[in-house]
């Protein structure tokens, strides 16, 4: 799937990280979207910004938790995918994927911009944000 176009004020937030940080955000951006299209449960993908940062959530459907994108203060030229910390989100990253990823306590998982992207591992994460309220919902109805 493409991507959509950006909102302007999202796009502009991404204009003004540095270049190899940029570039590995639109990746992540456009798997956000690929992943989201390959599951009709999550439905359209709202593009928008939190707290400053470009933020993508499943207003319609309400299947996922918001993830975000940026960077971290401890790894400013690396990339950070962004999950609510009051989730067992990147608790289930930690453990699944404790050599592809370096974690910021319970909040991100952080990529660097300058290593190939673990691609299939990001699929996966995405996917379990994007579908974390559904499997939350499923777990309880048991």
């Amino acid at each position: 799937m493409t991507a959509p176009e950006m909102p302007p004020e999202v796009a502009a937030t991404f204009a003004g990280f540095p270049d190899p940080v940029q570039s590995r955000l639109r990746d992540l951006r456009r798997l956000i979207f690929d992943v989201a299209a390959a599951d009709k449960a999550i439905g359209p993908v709202l593009e928008t910004l939190k707290w400053g940062e470009p933020a993508y959530l499943t207003q319609a459907s309400k299947s996922g938790s918001t993830i975000r994108l940026g960077r971290v203060k401890s790894a400013p030229e690396d990339c950070a995918l962004f999950f609510n910390c009051r989730t067992s989100l990147v608790e289930e990253f930690r453990a699944q994927f404790p050599d592809e990823f370096r974690f910021d306590k319970n909040r991100a998982v952080i990529l660097r911009h300058d290593q190939p992207l673990p691609a299939e591992a990001v699929r996966i994460c995405l996917g379990r944000a994007l579908t974390y309220h559904l499997r939350r919902r499923a777990e309880r109805s048991r």
